[in-house]
This record gives C-alpha cells, structure tokens and sequence, in this order.
C-alpha cells in the first residue's frame, strides 16, 4: 500500500451485467398523484421514511412556512416543501454508489460522541446520499449509497433477498462441518438468524479466514453468529453486496454504478 495515495476521485466501478437485450426504457416509472411527504423526501434524498418522521416531530420541515405535524400529509410536489429552513430540491434520477467503508467510522450522519462518520470519509463532490443498510464501527467493505429513498428501501427488504457477501478473520477452533449447520439458522439469546453460508476458507494455526454468505444482514449477524462459535473475529469485510463488489476499490474510495446496470438490478428484484 503507497504511503501517499493519489486524491480520491469519484470513477465508475465495473458491474457484471445479465444477458439481457439493452431497453430503451431509462430506468422505473414514478408513482402519480398525491403522496405521502415522508416517501417524497425519502425519494428526494433528504433521509430514510424513519428518518422524516422523526424530522416532523422535532418540527424541521414545514410547508409554506407552517410546520408540518404528521407524516401522513399528501402532497403532490415538494414545492414550498422546507428542512431546516432550506428550500428541498426535486428527486433527481436514482443514482447507486459504490462506497470502501474503512474500519473505524459509522454507518450514521452524526455521532454525540464525536466519532468519525462514513460521511467524514466520502470525497467532497457527490450527490447527498444515504447509506442502504449498515456496516458496524470496525467492519469495513462495501456500503451502498444512494440518493434516493425508494431504492434503499427497496434494497434493504428482507424479502428481497439480496446476498450479502463476508470475509471474516477469527482466532479459535471451528470445523466445516459446524459452519455447515449455519445454513439451517441458528438462535442466539432469542434472536433468530436465518441460513447462512459459511465455508473455512484458509487456517493458520488458531487463526482462520471464513467466507460468508446471507441475505438478512441483522445488527452485527456475522460478529454474533462467530461468537457464538466461540471464534474472535478480528477483522470483518463485506465483499459484495448482490452483483456489486467491492474489488477495485481502496478504503474511502467510491465507484458509481451505471444507470443501465442499475435499471436491470432494480428489474430483477422485482
């Protein structure tokens, strides 16, 4: 690894793409008529529907000056649509990023301990963008960022069981054969994981490389999941998150996924 690295710079990352003819369609109708104002700023990128929720109760975003109070409120258009006091800019088309989370940040806008964020590490220059999903403080790899809401919700749901790839570095002694019995699913202290796909790829001594794969992506799963195997996982990485991979990336750099390639992705979820 250079001591000096070049300036990060925003490049598109290479896709695997289906045999699929090329459409002309450029990419998922939009809904019509009135919606709810937490899905259009969702799909605006202002924060998830959770997020805006929150948001109105603390009173941030108004309509013309007056503050909204529920995030039931239907609206046909963001005009006159204000967080903050700032003017909120229409949603633009859906964009999907590549980001290398380094080890040592967290997957949030902020932190009351005074912790660096994901966003302390993204080059200047992008789109206002939210994380799908997270990444715990030490677990680095691939992030997907998005600028648009609908996406992240689409990409987070369980039911559409997106796969997502780990390498996993652990001291302490497992077997293939007690990594196999993860695809059944296993209970944890009353939380229940779903399959897993876990093969020992290399040892040395205590010291092992394990690659994974699930499709739910809990809170910490993959650290839980070890532990309970009674392995110390030392290192964590998340190599691809469906189609999309980390490789070529360096630790805080981002790529950008084509807009043909995430418009036959978002096809095949459906």
């Amino acid at each position: 690894m250079k001591n000096n690295p070049p300036p990060q710079r925003t490049k598109r990352a290479p896709v695997p793409r289906p045999n699929k003819p090329r459409g002309p369609r450029p990419g998922p109708a939009r809904e019509e008529g009135p919606q709810r104002i937490a899905k259009l700023l969702a799909r605006a990128g202002v924060a998830s529907r959770r997020d805006v929720e929150r948001m109105i109760a603390e009173g941030r975003i108004a309509l013309h000056g007056d503050k909204l109070t529920t995030p039931a409120t239907l609206l046909d258009n963001l005009n006159g649509v204000t967080v903050d006091g700032q003017p909120v800019k229409p949603a633009g088309a859906a964009r999907l990023f590549l980001f290398y989370k380094p080890a040592g940040c967290l997957t949030a806008a902020r932190d009351p301990k005074g912790r660096p964020t994901i966003y302390d590490k993204i080059p200047p220059g992008l789109p206002r963008l939210m994380p799908v999903g997270r990444l715990d403080y030490m677990t680095e790899g691939l992030l997907l960022l998005t600028n648009d809401g609908e996406l992240k919700r689409q990409l987070e749901l369980p039911k559409t069981g997106v796969v997502r790839r780990y390498r996993a570095r652990a001291f302490g002694d497992v077997t293939q054969d007690q990594l196999e019995a993860l695809a059944e699913g296993v209970t944890i202290d009353g939380m229940r994981y779903g399959s897993i796909d876990a093969n020992l790829e290399r040892r040395t001594g205590r010291n092992c490389w394990i690659e994974l794969s699930l499709t739910e992506g809990k809170n910490r799963e993959v650290r839980n999941v070890l532990a309970h195997l009674g392995l110390q996982v030392s290192r964590l990485i998340r190599t691809s998150y469906g189609p999309f991979t980390v490789e070529g990336l360096a630790p805080g750099h981002v790529g950008e996924v084509q807009r043909e390639d995430l418009f036959r992705f978002r096809q095949s979820l459906k």
